[in-house]
This record gives C-alpha cells, structure tokens and sequence, in this order.
C-alpha cells in the first residue's frame, strides 16, 4: 500500500525524429541530470537552471509527488557530417533488417537445418550488395570518371589541367577515391557505442544481442570490397587477361571473391590476428592491378562484367533465399496458426525475401541513378555507362508507376469507399459527444485504418513485382536478346526517378552535413533501421538499443534503491519497445518486492501492427503476455484510433455490443481472455491495458492542457488520461478486471 513517503519517478523515452528534452517533458525548459551526452537524462528546469520537481499525480484522492525525467537517445542516430552519411547504408541496413524478420525456428532438426540455410544465404546477399555497390563506385570513379571523362581530347571537364590527364595520373584519380570509401565503411563498421551499465542484452524473450561474429563479417565484406575493385581492374570475371602476371592475379582474386562467399555462407571466422594479413593482402590485390592496367581512351573491358555478374549473383541469392524461406516459414507456422490474422506475421513469415529483394533493387538502382546523373551533369555526350543500367532504369520506371497506381487506388479509392460502407463506427459514437467531432474522427479513423492494415501489403507488393519484373527482364534481354520499343518510356521515368533519388540522398547528406539542426527527417529513417543490431550486414550504423536498454534499466535500479519510490517507463512511438525491452530485464533481474514497484506506459506505440508481425522472433506474443503478467496489469497503453503509427497494443478483435467495447486482450494473471469497457465521463475507453483516447479531445476543463483538432499522432501528453495511465503503471489505482470481462460467454460473436 502507498505510504506518505510514496513518490512516482516517470522516466520518458523520445520516440522517432529528434525530439528536444522540453518537448518530452511538457517543459519550458529542461536540464541534463546524468548521461554522456549521447544517451542523455534530463529533468523540468527551474530559472537558475536546477532541477526542478515534475508536476504533482493526482492518484488514490490526493497528489502523489512525481520526478519527471527523459531519456534522449537521438544524438546517436542524428547530427553531424559523419551521423549524415548513414544515409547511404540504407540498402545495407535493410538486408540487415530483414534477419531479424526471419520466423522463428522451431526445436526440429529440419526446420534447424532451414534456418542455418537462410542465415547463410542472406549473409552470402549482403556480401553481394556490398560488392555490388563498389562495383557501381568503380564504374563511376574508374570507368565514367578516370578511363573515359579525363581521356585526352574527351571534351569533359574542360577546366581540369592535362596534368592530371596522364595515366598515372588518372589511374591515381580513380583508385585513391575508391579506397578512402572502403576505409570509410571499414570504420563504421567498427563504430559502437559505450554503455554505462552493467550487463548485455543476451538471452530471454524480449532481448536481442550483438552478433559475435560481426569482426568475422567485417573482414569478409572488407575483403570483398577490395576483391570487386581489383576484379574491375583485371576486366572482369568473364574475360581471361593476356599477359601472364595479370592471369595469375585474375585467378588468386576470384579465389579471394569465392573463399569470402563461403566464409559468409557458414560463417567462418578469419581469426583475430589474421585479419590484418588478410585485409593487407587484398589491399595489395588492388596495387597490382591498378599497376598492371592499361588505360586508353574508351570505357574499361571489365565494367560490363563485373556489374552484371555481381547482380546476377545477388538475383540468384535472393531467389534461392525466398524458396528456402518458405518451408522454413511453414514450418514455424504452428506456432502462430491459431492467431487472428492481424497478429499473425507478414506474409506468414516470409516478409524477409521482398526486403532483401528490395534493399538489392535500392542498392542496384543507387548506383544506376548516380552514374546517370554524374554523366548527365559531365555535359559529355559521348559517356558510356554499363549496359544492363538500361534495364535497372525500365525496372524502376515500371516499379515507381505501379506504386504510382497502387497508392491512388488505396488512399484515393479504398480508404473513401472503407468509410462510405461502414460509416461514422459504432466506437467513435461511444468516445465523442459531438457530430462535428465524430465526422473528423471518423475520417481519420478510416485513413489509418486502412493505413495500419494494408501499408505494408503495398510496399511488398511493390516489391515482389519488382523482384519478378527484374527476372523478366533479365531473361528477355540475355536469353533471347530482345529491347521492346516500349522500354524508351519506361527508361525515360526510371533515368528521372534515379537520378532524383541519387541527386535527393546526396543533397540530404550535404544538407546534415552543414546544418544537423535540419537533418531531423534523415535522423528519422535511422531511428528504424539502427535499432537492430549488426547480423547479417556489418556496414550499418550501430545499434543505440544496446545501449538504451540498459541505461534505461540501471537508471530504474538506482530510483529503486529508495524503498518508496515508484518507477514508470513511459515510451512513446519506437520509444515504447525501448521500455518494454528495459521492463523485461527488469521484470528478469529483480525480486518480487521490487518488481511490484515497476510499471510501462507506451503511447502511440507501432508494437502490435508492425513490430510484432515484422518481427515475430524477436516479439513473441507469448513473451508480452507474460510480460504483461509479471507486471500485474502495469502496462497501460495509450492508443488513437486516427493513429497511422500506433493503434492498439494489449488487446484484439474490437467489436461494440450493447454501448460497451468488447475484445480479447492480455490479463495480468496470465495469458489472454474476453475484456469489456464503457466511456467514462471524458469519452476515453480502458480496454485491458489499451486505454482508447477520444480524437479530438472533449472541450478544454480549464485544468489541463489542451489541444484542438485531430492529433492523429502528436501531443499523447497533452491528454488527461496521461497522468491516469501514469498512476495506474505505478500501481495506486487498477480497473477491475470482473467487471471488464472474465467469462467467455459474455463475449459477443467474433469479427
């Protein structure tokens, strides 16, 4: 029971873009209080600028004093030249991603098998893309650039001097760029981050760890890296030099290409004190070749090769990925077969192959888009670029038009006739109290409705079309030889397409670059694809959740140490799965009596719609019910129906039934079962642990901050329901969980 020491520490964790410390916590001004200035805790600031006493809760019929604190991690995701240039990994980053969308692996030695297949494959479509995309910078740096812009009498470029014309010259020019990149994605490779607290974040539910074999992979993608260069500058892997020396060093670097594909694929580890050796010896690789290469005035012999054989490569890896994919996502079907279907994962388990197809298409067409747009800007007509970026050009054309197309028949077409048959729901009807209000509500309603359920069904099916498209092609231009007149349109739309998106990314760098205060939209696309740590691709940005999680953890520990103190973890948008993972290893790490003093609060949170069907391993519903239990009910979470982002995170299957919301949710004595809720006085609905928040909020009281219009996805805190859900996390008031629904015969029929 609260005593009159009792007292609530709520400590908030930033979600997605850059958010500053007093718009976390509804502050005019905030003061660090611990941290190390990338994982920084900060406090409400009075006018000498000391921390200063969070507002008063009100809770059990008096007010309950409350220490507000925030957690800002975004410093590692966002400002700066070096934090800018992420944007470029983003292919990287996705093949990344898509490791943790693997299902997860039964304990059956078939399904064991399967699952070691596809971790190598997609290791082995990583090491691709990463020599894919130097083979791009070379065709650009060597080829466009070095072999063909600065040739004598080209007319390119007429402002540089004839100095650097000459061959070594040119050969230099070419080369030095090309190894200053790989020493740059060797680097960042390398980069982590300090964590001020004791432990890691391995094994249990809810937990995801550091992949012990990221050095090894660093390496291999290193080694193929300086191998693809090399393999370049020979002529490439289908075209057997002449002179001897050059034939010798043509076969020791398909070997060397060949040995990093099967170290990728089973993951062999090249030894600490080995590495140096090894990244010296392809270092040495690209030397010779360059000293042996024979530059004239027309494009290099091997460009063709090695940028059509690397993508032929990377296809065929991601064809054999997706046909590997599939058992082994049947086979982990059983485990989420009696599941509805808006807990079920994507395309059963299978969503892992659309995205490394994309992030092989994104990298693909990033290198097509930038070399068209360097031999455009050259003003040199006479430019040759690879052949097959004729076909990556038509590729992306069709791809952005059915995009096109497909986004005007869901947001132009679905979403009005959505609203249309259903109307104004029957839950808006419960939640407002004004028509006006119910007819903006309902709009909303049906866009991020339709948006939570169907937005990923687009971008895969963009994707896969994409992905099928491209073997189309392939076959129609080297099976049968044949460039249909109707490619000109369509090439046309890509060469634009492209080109925006090169010249759109390095305009965005540049821009971060010079002013990080402006880069909070670049900062948001890393915030989703740094959140997962380095396994199938070591070249992305580090992961900050390593650090986050248990910062967030020991800071909790330290408020404890005082026996009245409360603790609540508050996260909003991606900030709510920071907490649950820091809950978890609390709920993990500590007694019993501390435990009950421990409560979550998510707003807005993406969990239960796209974490946890992206990402089902990682996810489990089983590990949130039992979560949810460990906490007795203290994860209380904040949800709009006219949220895009967030929408219910604790409960399903939402029906109206005789004025009362009913569905299925987690119930804090274990595992799910029937919950009901009717409105209270402000319109809001506390489902289980969902507390469905009225949008637009009812008219201001006078004793609470107020917002007008539709929030949609903003200012969570500005509703009162925020400070209730705060007291009930902390356990001084819960809804009784009879009168929400405990027999499965009062539940109405299912939807």
């Amino acid at each position: 029971m609260p005593g009159p020491d009792t007292r609530v520490v709520e400590i908030r964790v930033a979600g997605l873009v850059g958010t500053s410390g007093e718009t976390l916590l509804d502050a005019v001004s905030t003061v660090d209080v611990a941290g190390d200035g990338l994982g920084r805790v900060v406090r409400p600031a009075d006018r000498l600028r000391r921390p200063a006493p969070g507002p008063v809760l009100p809770a059990l019929g008096r007010s309950i004093p409350r220490t507000l604190e925030g957690y800002l991690w975004h410093g590692m995701t966002s400002g700066g030249a070096t934090k800018a240039t992420w944007a470029l990994l983003f292919p990287f980053s996705l093949a990344n991603v898509a490791f943790w969308m693997l299902p997860p692996v039964p304990d059956r030695r078939l399904a064991r098998v399967l699952g070691a297949v596809c971790r190598g494959l997609l290791r082995v479509g990583a090491l691709l893309l990463t020599m894919l995309l130097m083979g791009q910078l070379a065709a650009i740096a060597l080829d466009l650039f070095a072999a063909q812009c600065l040739a004598p009498g080209s007319g390119c470029l007429p402002a540089i001097p004839d100095a650097v014309r000459s061959v070594p010259a040119r050969i230099a020019v070419g080369v030095l760029p090309l190894l200053a990149v790989i020493f740059v994605l060797h680097r960042i490779s390398s980069a982590t981050w300090a964590v001020h607290a004791d432990g890691d974040l391995t094994g249990g539910p809810l937990r995801m760890r550091a992949d012990p074999e990221t050095p090894a992979l660093r390496c291999l993608h290193t080694v193929a890296a300086l191998a693809s260069v090399a393999l370049l500058l020979l002529g490439g892997p289908f075209r057997v030099p002449g002179d001897t020396v050059d034939v010798v060093a043509w076969i020791v670097t398909l070997a060397v290409v060949l040995a990093t594909v099967v170290a990728a694929a089973i993951g062999v580890d090249t030894g600490r004190f080995a590495r140096p050796g090894v990244l010296a010896f392809a270092t040495l690789l690209v030397v010779v070749a360059a000293v042996r290469l024979r530059l004239g005035t027309g494009p290099l012999p091997g460009t063709n090769g090695v940028v059509e054989g690397l993508g032929a490569a990377l296809v065929a890896v991601t064809v054999l990925f997706a046909l590997f994919l599939a058992p082994a996502a049947l086979l982990a079907r059983p485990g989420w077969r009696h599941k509805p279907q808006r807990l079920r994962p994507w395309m059963g388990g299978w969503a892992a192959a659309p995205v490394l197809a994309l992030a092989g298409l994104l990298g693909g067409g990033f290198g097509a888009g930038l070399a068209e747009a360097l031999r455009r800007l050259s003003g040199a007509g006479l430019l040759q670029v690879p052949t097959t970026y004729l076909l990556v050009t038509v590729l992306w054309g069709a791809g952005l038009a059915l995009a096109a197309v497909l986004g005007v028949l869901g947001f132009a077409v679905a979403v009005p006739l959505r609203r249309l048959r259903r109307g104004i729901p029957e839950i808006v009807e419960l939640m407002e109290h004004d028509r006006q209000q119910e007819a903006q509500a309902a709009a909303a309603w049906a866009r991020s409705a339709w948006e939570r359920r169907h937005l990923h069904h687009l971008a895969l099916a963009v994707a896969s079309a994409m992905s099928a498209g491209g073997a189309a092609l392939l076959v129609l231009r080297f099976g049968f030889g044949l460039v249909p007149g109707w490619f000109g349109p369509l090439s046309a739309i890509g060469v634009v397409a492209l080109g925006a998106l090169a010249a759109g990314l390095l305009r965005v760098v540049y821009t971060a670059a010079r002013t990080p205060q402006r880069s909070r939209h670049l900062g948001a696309l890393a915030d989703l694809v740094c959140f997962w740590p380095r396994a199938a691709h070591p070249t992305v940005p580090p992961c900050y959740a390593l650090k986050v999680v248990p910062e967030l953890a020991a800071r909790a520990r330290e408020h404890l140490a005082e026996p009245g103190t409360r603790v609540v973890l508050s996260g909003y948008n991606l900030g709510s799965l920071l907490t649950l993972m820091a809950a978890a290893r609390l709920a993990a790490e500590l007694p019993p009596a501390d435990l009950e003093r421990v409560g979550v609060l998510t707003a807005g949170s993406p969990l239960q719609w796209g974490y946890q069907r992206a990402f089902p391993a990682l996810l489990p519903q089983e590990a949130l019910e039992r979560l949810f239990a460990d906490l007795d009910g203290r994860w209380r979470a904040l949800c709009r129906g006219t949220d895009i982002f967030g929408g219910g995170v604790t409960t399903w299957r939402h029906s109206v039934a005789d004025r009362r919301l009913h569905g299925v949710g987690f119930l804090p004595d274990g595992g799910f079962g029937p919950v009901s809720a009717t409105a209270d006085g402000t319109g809001v609905l506390i489902l289980g642990g969902d507390h469905w928040l009225p949008d637009p909020l009812r008219g201001p009281t006078g004793r609470h901050r107020w917002a007008p219009g539709v929030l949609k996805h903003q200012d969570y805190v500005v509703d009162a329901e925020w400070d209730h859900a705060v007291a009930m996390a902390a356990g001084l008031g819960k809804p009784s969980w009879g009168e929400q629904g405990s027999l499965f015969g009062d539940f109405p029929p299912k939807r």
